[in-house]
């Protein structure tokens, strides 16, 4: 019997999709469950009250060639089922989309076909806006001092053979300069994805990319072609046997459909030089300055989903509703987010940031939504310096307790763990990261000092402000320690006595 199986039906709300798109407004690069969950839904909204004129193309230029097609077979509808909980649901019919692309490999090794599809689309006057979720990783940058990794094998691609992008920012500035030379103005370009300034920091790849090619390109790139920031918020996890079992008891038998909490979040800011939808309406926050909610989101929402991400796998525990039930998990949550992460930020006064913390355990509770620990802790040498270590480094210096990182510390003690790939019972585990590789090699030290001080090293991650300090260094590499000697649970309780 499935979990599913062992609950009442739930009440479900159905709502039909509205007016179909007249043409294509917006091109979306990371055709995902995020981006249908997320982007697509409240566009659909813009679109059903008769802003026809924003239809998405969505693209995929890395993998998953059968999402592509799978939505083109299905006229390119699909449903997003929104759970309150286990027993209320509701169930949208989307169809904001209105072409889908593929441009990177698939599984066979087989190289997507549509790259001058969707080169074509992004050079059309009608495409104003280009949005991104195609991950931290996509951008190809430093995660600690933000520069163009130019070195990579898929940036050099694109830096010798800049008519035929692979990457995002290559897929960019391709199109811009085929703008730039047709007299065609530029279009927008949205980054959706969780950074910190995620709009300066796509312009600085996009520009830096540029600016090998044609330092004039570079420079119209940087003065004419807007890249507002965005903060984008809501639950979305990866679609499993279950998560479809399920749906298909609702009477929904759609294998591009996606799950999310009902909770949904957009703040962009309102910079949008050729046009955009009046997202507004649905309910998106259009404000002057993303900081503030960017950073929020970071630091509390996404540094407390990796902060459990790393110690809950190791403690037996699958999805994000089963930490939260956890009592040290919850403690140690409830440290994390309002005595280190809260104090680091700056909001408004209508915002409570320890009403935002209960809100979010409210929502990291919600167990209609498995959303599995491995899932989150991906990519974690992009994610951990935006959502731990800046934060950390500005904690420490603003206060003089000696435990002022200590829910961070164990974080960072606990990922180091997670990445040798192998939970306590000796059961081997994918690490996804790019990487992988170099964390590996720290693992081949015998003392857990040393494989501490080998992860640290590692300059793309950890700022070396951060690691000479005493209170993060010293810390981190006896937690280490403690939980490769006493297991992941016992050492968290012995850690949180001392604190």
């Amino acid at each position: 019997m499935s979990s599913s199986d062992s609950h009442d039906a739930p009440e479900v709300v159905r709502i039909p999709s509205g007016h179909a798109p007249e043409r294509i407004g917006i091109v979306h690069l990371g055709l995902g469950a995020f981006h249908r969950a997320h982007q697509a839904q409240v566009v659909e909204q813009c679109i059903a009250r008769g802003e026809r004129e924003w239809g998405i193309c969505s693209v995929n230029i890395r993998g998953n060639r059968a999402l592509v097609e799978t939505l083109r077979d299905q006229g390119f509808r699909y449903h997003l089922a929104e759970y309150t909980d286990r027993a209320h649901v509701t169930l949208r019919e989307i169809r904001a989309i209105s072409e889908t692309l593929f441009t990177g490999i698939d599984r066979q090794g087989q190289q997507g076909e549509d790259l001058p599809a969707l080169l074509s689309r992004l050079s059309d006057a009608n495409t104003r806006i280009v949005t991104l979720t195609v991950t931290e990783k996509g951008y190809y940058l430093s995660p600690s001092e933000g520069t163009l990794l130019s070195e990579e094998p898929a940036i050099a691609a694109d830096i010798a053979h800049p008519e035929a992008p692979r990457t995002a920012p290559g897929i960019l500035v391709e199109a811009l300069a085929r703008r730039r030379q047709a007299g065609i103005p530029p279009f927008t370009v949205l980054c959706c994805d969780n950074m910190p300034d995620n709009g300066e920091r796509t312009r600085r790849a996009v520009v830096a990319l540029a600016e090998r090619r044609d330092t004039e390109l570079a420079e119209w790139i940087d003065t004419q072609v807007a890249f507002p920031s965005s903060m984008v918020d809501r639950i979305v996890p990866a679609m499993d046997d279950e998560a479809f079992e399920r749906l298909q008891a609702l009477g929904c038998d759609d294998s591009a459909a996606v799950v999310s909490e009902a909770f949904l979040q957009w703040v962009i800011e309102d910079h949008f030089p050729q046009g955009r939808p009046d997202w507004g309406q649905a309910g998106v926050e259009m404000v002057e300055d993303v900081a503030p909610f960017e950073t929020m989101k970071l630091r509390m929402l996404n540094g407390a989903h990796s902060l459990l991400a790393y110690t809950g796998p190791l403690m037996g525990l699958e999805t994000v509703a089963q930490t939260v039930a956890d009592p040290l998990l919850q403690k140690l949550l409830r440290r994390y987010m309002l005595e280190e992460a809260a104090p680091t930020l700056s909001m408004p006064a209508s915002v409570s940031l320890e009403g935002y913390a209960d809100a979010l355990m409210a929502r990291f509770g919600n167990d209609s939504l498995r959303h599995r620990l491995h899932q989150i802790a991906m990519d974690g040498s992009q994610k951990l310096p935006q959502r731990w270590l800046r934060g950390g480094e500005q904690r420490l210096a603003e206060s003089q307790d000696e435990q002022a990182l200590a829910a961070t510390v164990f974080g960072v003690a606990a990922w180091i763990r997670y990445t040798r790939g192998e939970d306590e019972q000796g059961h081997a585990y994918p690490v996804s990261d790019p990487m992988a590789d170099q964390l590996a090699q720290c693992h081949g030290h015998e003392r857990s000092a040393d494989r501490a001080v080998a992860a640290m090293a590692i300059e793309a991650i950890f700022a070396p402000t951060l690691v000479s300090a005493p209170r993060f260094n010293d810390q981190v590499q006896q937690t280490l320690e403690a939980i490769e000697r006493l297991g992941m649970r016992a050492a968290l309780e012995q850690h949180l006595a001392s604190i």
